[in-house]
């Protein structure tokens, strides 16, 4: 009489459940050394219990195996990027070696950590210092060239705004004269044209003699003491005696 057909279900009791792990385990152990020797095949196998107890089996080394499970298992995006990462990882490494490199020459060319430098490398690193004064003093040669010719050109232009001013002070100048000439011609014109007239043969108005003056009136002329006017002048004035209205 045969076995009848198990049904794959959960075991209850937790006795028969250890049981049955122990026996079939071993067999499927047992079944995977067989199927490595047999077939040369890479076999690798993990079983966990439900009580967190580790079995395993591996024909090779298992972490090799686990290795190219997870290069085989890798999808193409993912394989792209961790080639992306390695790529990114190299350049990284490659710009840190020329970041080092680049703060030695630094410190040699400040003077710096001259000691483990022979004597080709000091001979190259003079050779490197003398080509840099040369071109620091050429780049200062040619900007001192510049700032001289922008301070001829600033005095150029400063000759010729002088130059522009000065012909329109001479201009003004000679405006400022024209309008005197004529102020003092309209001037002379005015004093010409007056109600005052000079006689011809006078110079000044204050240079005419007196004309003969009638004066109605009494008035006695007394000669006073000691005057050397003589006598016969004193009759000889402009007024007539004796009339009194």
């Amino acid at each position: 009489m045969g076995r009848g057909r198990v049904e794959l279900k959960r075991i209850e009791n937790k006795i028969n459940r250890q049981v049955t792990l122990s026996k079939r385990r071993n067999g499927l152990l047992k079944k995977a050394y067989e199927l490595s020797v047999l077939c040369d095949a890479e076999v690798a196998l993990i079983i966990f219990s439900s009580r967190g107890k580790l079995y395993e089996f591996g024909s090779s080394s298992m972490s090799k195996t686990l290795e190219r499970y997870q290069r085989c298992c890798i999808t193409p995006q993912d394989n792209s990027l961790e080639r992306e990462t390695q790529s990114w990882y190299q350049e990284v490494t490659k710009l840190k070696a020329k970041y080092e490199a680049l703060q030695r020459t630094q410190r040699h060319l400040l003077g710096e950590d001259l000691g483990p430098l022979n004597v080709k490398e000091l001979q190259n690193l003079e050779k490197q210092l003398e080509g840099a004064l040369a071109l620091a003093r050429q780049r200062k040669t040619q900007i001192m060239i510049e700032q001289m010719e922008d301070l001829r050109k600033k005095e150029r232009e400063l000759g010729d705004l002088n130059k522009q001013l000065k012909i329109k002070l001479e201009t003004e100048g000679q405006n400022l004269k024209t309008i005197q000439g004529l102020w003092s011609s309209g001037t002379a014109a005015a004093a010409e044209s007056s109600s005052f007239a000079l006689h011809p043969s006078h110079t000044h108005p204050m240079d005419c003699d007196h004309e003969p003056v009638l004066q109605i009136g009494y008035n006695h002329f007394v000669q006073a003491e000691g005057s050397s006017v003589p006598k016969s002048m004193a009759g000889e004035t402009n007024f007539i005696h004796g009339w009194v209205i």
